[in-house]
Order: C-alpha cells, then structure tokens, then sequence
C-alpha cells in the first residue's frame, strides 16, 4: 500500500464534492490525474474505494474505513507542521471552522477578522452547514471547531456557549398576523413566505421544522441573504423567519412587524464545539480562546 498525503486529500475532495471531477478541481490535478490516482489506490488493495454512479460517487464501506484513517492522518500531519512552524519561517496553518447561517453572517466577521489581524500565519476555512452536518464533521474529525444550536445531539462532543439566538417572525405591518403578538410557527405555516436560499442551512433547519408539524413551507421567493430577505417583507412579498440580531443590526425602526414565535426551537442558544477543547492542535485553541472571550 502506498498512499501519499496528496492521494488522501484527492480522495477526501472527492467526497466532500461527490464527485471526482470537481475533488480532481479542488485538489489541484487534472481529471485524468485523478482518476490515475484513485485507480492505483485501489489497485494496490484490491479494493474498490467509490461507487461509481452517474449521478457521481459513493464511499464502499472499505471507502468509509479510508475516509476516517485519511482524516486523521491529514490532521495530525498539519498538527506536527503547526507545532514545527516556530522553526520555519513563512509555515502557515489553517484553522477549519463550521458554523450555521447566524454565525457566519451576524455573529463572526468582525471576531474573525480582529483574529486574522492578530494572527497573520494563520488562515481560516470557513464553511456553512446545518448544525447536524457541523456535528457529524467533528466526530469524524472533519473540522477542528464548529458553532452549533443547542437544538442538535452534542452527547459526545464538548461545547461552550456562545450566543444566544432567538429567531423571530417578520410580516408585512398590513399583514393579517400582524396584529398579533406571540404566534405558533404551525400557525403561519397557510401564509406565503420568503425564504433563504434552499442550501442555506437556516433555510433547512426551518424547513425541518415545517415537516415536524406536518406542513410545508410555500415559499414564493428566495433571497441570498437575511437583508435582502427583510426588505421583501418590508413590501408585502410575504412572512419571513429570522434571527433578532439581524433586526438588531438594522439602524432606525424597522418597516416590518416582528413577532415572537411561541415554539421552543426558535427560543436557540449557540455553542461552541469541538470533540476536545483540551487535544485542539496550538492554532485551533487560539481561535477557539478568541471566540469564547
């Protein structure tokens, strides 16, 4: 068996994007490059890695196995590169943060951008998911940190608070809601929405919420973020869910009404997670140091 660090970061791309084309694109290499190299891992084992489909690939379950050891195996050999950095100059690590909608849009530029300053051989990836993805990724060893709502199973990771996160309902000031001052969301769920973009992981959280009451959510229209989103409802294009501190964020009264939600759920709290604060590698616990302050 001979699998190099570069053959393990290709076959990973390759399922973080489910398909070889665009792992090959991420990972820097030709599609004929790729394929070569997938072919002799599995060659070497006699062992097929993927499933190949015509929708893209899957992971066999000897793929599976490979996924974790590669996993490991790249985040230990970027923990060694770390702790040696202080003997090479110009070394740069790379801090790999998931996080939900609000976080990376309300809660974090600034944070983030204070810690890239005081920080300059360090970068971050920053990615958006639905907090169960984020968990799933950090038990797998796919992320260092992540910023999850208190909503999601986080038994076997550590957390720390971070936030708390209301969500509230906006609606048009002549909406026929809009006289009232606490509402179900299964109350609204009849009523036209505007919502985020469909990958949006708040958009699939609200969305879950809906099939948990037995409803659909009919969105008329979709927005790429939570100002454009808000501004539609200003109009009368329909309800809209969001978090306060979006509304917060906002100078002057707001051209909508804002109503609390009576359901648990939209009650959220934010937490910091990782599968052990105490094990993060030295870059890692520096951001995580930062956020919690």
């Amino acid at each position: 068996m001979h699998f190099d660090l570069t053959d393990l970061r290709l076959y990973l791309n390759i399922l973080d994007t489910g398909n070889i084309t665009a792992g090959a694109a991420r990972s820097h290499l030709s599609l004929a490059a790729a394929s070569a190299r997938i072919r002799a891992m599995e060659a070497s084992l006699g062992i097929d890695f993927l499933e190949r489909g015509r929708r893209g690939v899957t992971p066999t379950p000897a793929g599976k196995a490979l996924a974790q050891h590669a996993r490991a195996l790249l985040q230990q050999a970027e923990r060694m590169q770390q702790e040696l950095a202080e003997y090479a100059n110009g070394v740069k690590g790379q801090v790999r943060l998931l996080c939900n909608t609000t976080a990376i849009t309300e809660y974090l530029p600034e944070l983030l951008a204070d810690f890239l300053r005081n920080h300059p051989n360090l970068d971050i990836d920053l990615q958006e998911l639905p907090s169960t993805r984020i968990t799933h990724a950090l038990r797998q060893g796919a992320a260092d940190l992540g910023i999850v709502t208190d909503a999601v199973d986080t038994a076997d990771l550590q957390t720390h608070p971070f936030r708390d996160d209301p969500l509230v309902l906006i609606l048009p000031r002549d909406h026929p809601l809009a006289n009232t001052e606490s509402l179900s969301f299964t109350d609204t769920l009849h009523h036209d929405y505007v919502g985020l973009n469909a990958n949006n992981a708040l958009a699939v959280y609200l969305e879950e919420q809906a099939l948990h009451a037995g409803s659909r959510m009919q969105i008329r229209i979709r927005a790429d973020g939570f100002d454009g989103v808000m501004r539609m409802v200003a109009h009368g294009a329909g309800l809209a869910i969001v978090p306060l501190a979006a509304i917060q964020r906002r100078s002057g009264e707001a051209p909508f009404k804002c109503v609390v939600l009576e359901e648990g759920w939209a009650q959220r709290k934010l937490l910091l997670c990782a599968r052990d604060f105490d094990k993060l590698p030295g870059y890692a616990r520096a951001l995580f140091e930062a956020l919690r302050a």
